[in-house]
């Protein structure tokens, strides 16, 4: 005890800490508590990066490839079931496991969507219901009623999109002279001319071809039943609409619609007969061997239809293989629903997920990366395709989308497939170098002038035919995209090209397309948010600091646009209004991996934003280490035409999670 100043005994009372030293506890606690928050993070960002990739590496088929279902709207299975109508091939059991996944697919109000929870689209609309009268279902049913009351609010078939009164027009529900023309000669016009063939895009090129034998054909089946309930004025279906002025460019190529519409009723036979008989020459040159053409089932449809337009009969080789295509893109649900996929992703799917397992720490011989890797090395075109009109002296490298798309490999899937395929210890090394040199020149051959890179095909950047009455739905052009010259750039980067003039000529181009808000247009993926992640790491593999401008805006943009519950998402709407809904949207697993793989890019692995991030991914992961997605995050056409990739939910979070883990992409000395 010790004696006070008034006499009594008792405890002296502790010292008040100093201002400084209360800071500095204060500061280590602090620090302290960071601390446990980011251990707490790792270890359940390590538990959920386990639990994924056992997932994934279950779901990969004994050959080696993964592939997700593959999810668009409702027109794939109408028009189906409008094919086999017209070919006289309908099979009860098929229309009726049709029309229960179209059924399933309805909005409440009547309509159908192109993507979850969008709004009703018109022509979708209108198809599904074509399809579900041809299952049996009657007019006046509740759920047929409301879908063509709504049809009818919007204008009726008249204002539904060029394509799909093209499918009424075969069966007589619209009238042929109502429709834009398009003549089979068209595949005579030379290279250099405008309009010619190879001013489309490889999917647009696939679909018009054979859709000029059509034009011209004008075939009409017996309908089996009217469709008076479509139109607004069943008496004037298809009321005049006025010209646009001459000296516009859609005042142009009106009057010229109008004037082929008159070549139509003189057109020589001769030379009528011969530009389709050209046309059939190259439909068939480009059916693939699975029987597919494109590895797509749009151009399939219409190949088929031509083709048999032409004399060619259902027991045709061409037409047999082509329509055993068709089943092949059938996927059955346990419900017995049946849905078509638009196109199948292996090679896309199979490169994403090894690049996933590499970083998320699996290792670099595991027998399972080793067997995808062998699947790959066998997919790659060795052949030349459409992409060489443009490039005849360029050897051939690059790897397809699909199973069987040999004449239109892709530059953005080469560049994923090179990147995969670095990750990995193949027993023979020096094949899987001779494939990698193949397609870095390939990819660096097919740079475009600007230099940058679209999908398939160099300089596919003409106006023209976006113009066309023809051509109201989707694009029809395959301009260079941010998306795609991101992943070349960083594939070159990851061979040691990152000093490249070329490499550098995509970075410059990447730089200056950057949206004032710090964000890239996704063009193949949705959208802002994918553009974004596809860059940022393309920037820092290529030695862009960390420090640059274009980085910490894009780093803030990504900030700004994050959702309250700490992930990410973007809807199809920012196509159409990216004011509202650039970067806005519901969180989604994959989008949420994007910006977090941007952000981990940028040195952000200790922000706030990524931890929010990456504990928004683990709290909602399944117990069986997958994620759901009902949410549209691939892109075919923008706006138009939105794909949900069932596989993108599981490779992209287990990506961004073994970068956060890792701190960064998988050594890529791996397989050099």
């Amino acid at each position: 005890m010790t004696a006070t100043t008034d006499g009594s005994t008792g405890a002296l009372p502790p010292r008040a800490p100093s201002a400084s030293e209360a800071t500095a506890e204060t500061t280590e606690s602090a620090a302290q508590t960071r601390t446990a928050v980011r251990k707490d993070t790792a270890d359940a960002a390590r538990r959920a990066t386990t639990r994924a990739t056992d997932y994934l590496l279950s779901v990969q088929d004994p050959n080696g490839w993964w592939k997700g279902d593959l999810a668009t709207n409702v027109t794939m299975d109408a028009e189906d079931l409008l094919l086999r109508q017209f070919l006289g091939i309908q099979d009860p059991e098929l229309t009726e496991a049709a029309a229960r996944y179209i059924r399933g697919e309805q909005q409440t109000d009547g309509t159908w969507a192109t993507f979850h929870g969008g709004p009703g689209e018109l022509s979708t609309t209108i198809e599904g219901y074509v399809a579900l009268r041809l299952a049996g279902d009657e007019p006046d049913a509740p759920h047929m009623a409301k879908a063509s009351a709504w049809v009818r609010e919007q204008g009726g078939i008249a204002a539904s999109r060029v394509f799909t009164r093209i499918w009424l027009a075969l069966f007589g529900w619209w009238r042929w002279e109502d429709l834009p023309e398009l003549p089979p000669e068209l595949i005579y016009l030379p290279r250099w001319f405008p309009l010619n063939i190879y001013d489309f895009g490889c999917w647009a090129r696939q679909t018009i071809v054979p859709l000029t034998v059509v034009s011209a054909k004008r075939p009409v089946r017996p309908a089996p039943f009217a469709l008076d309930e479509l139109h607004v004025d069943p008496q004037n279906p298809d009321p005049p609409r006025p010209l646009a002025p001459a000296a516009s460019w859609d005042g142009l190529f009106q009057r010229l619609d109008r004037a082929l519409h008159l070549y139509h009723k003189v057109a020589p036979r001769t030379l009528r007969g011969a530009a389709m008989r050209s046309a059939a020459r190259w439909i068939i040159e480009r059916q693939e061997n699975d029987g597919c053409w494109g590895g797509i089932q749009p151009p399939a449809v219409y190949s088929l239809i031509a083709l048999h337009l032409l004399g060619y009969d259902l027991d045709h080789p061409v037409l047999r293989a082509g329509l055993a295509s068709l089943d092949r893109f059938a996927v059955w649900r346990e419900d017995g629903a049946r849905m078509i996929e638009a196109c199948q992703s292996p090679l896309w799917d199979t490169c994403l997920a090894t690049i996933a397992l590499a970083d998320a720490g699996v290792p670099a011989d595991h027998p399972q990366l080793v067997k995808a890797v062998d699947w790959m090395l066998a997919e790659q075109i060795d052949r030349p395709g459409d992409w060489s009109v443009r490039r005849p002296q360029l050897p051939s490298g690059g790897w397809a989308f699909e199973f069987e798309n040999d004449t239109y490999p892709d530059i953005d899937d080469t560049a994923e497939v090179v990147l995969a395929l670095r990750r990995v210890r193949h027993p023979d090394p020096q094949r899987v170098q001779a494939a990698v040199n193949r397609a870095v020149r390939w990819n660096l051959g097919m740079q475009s002038r600007n230099g940058a890179w679209g999908a398939f095909d160099v300089d596919n950047t003409s106006p023209l035919p976006n113009r066309l009455p023809f051509c109201d739905f989707g694009e029809v052009i395959d301009p260079p995209s941010a998306d795609v010259t991101a992943h070349v750039v960083e594939m070159l980067a990851d061979v040691g090209r990152a000093h490249d003039p070329r490499t550098r000529r995509g970075i410059a181009w990447l730089l200056a397309e950057q949206e004032p808000t710090g964000a890239w247009f996704g063009r193949w993926g949705t959208n802002y948010v994918y553009g974004t992640g596809s860059v940022l790491p393309a920037l820092a593999a290529a030695g862009v600091p960390r420090s640059h401008p274009a980085v910490r805006r894009a780093v803030r943009w990504l900030e700004q646009v994050q959702n309250d519950d700490g992930g990410w998402g973007e809807d199809q709407r920012s196509y159409q209004d990216k004011e509202r809904w650039a970067g806005r949207g519901t969180s989604t697993a994959s989008q949420t991996a994007w910006a977090l793989m941007a952000l981990l890019a940028a040195g952000e692995r200790e922000s706030e934003a990524v931890r929010r991030g990456v504990r928004w991914l683990v709290g909602t992961q399944r117990e069986d280490g997958s994620w759901d997605e009902p949410y549209y995050t691939g892109t075919g056409f923008p706006w138009d035409f939105s794909i949900n990739y069932h596989l993108y939910r599981q490779v992209f979070p287990l990506t961004a999670l073994g970068r956060y883990l890792g701190g960064g992409p998988a050594g890529a000395t791996v397989g050099a």
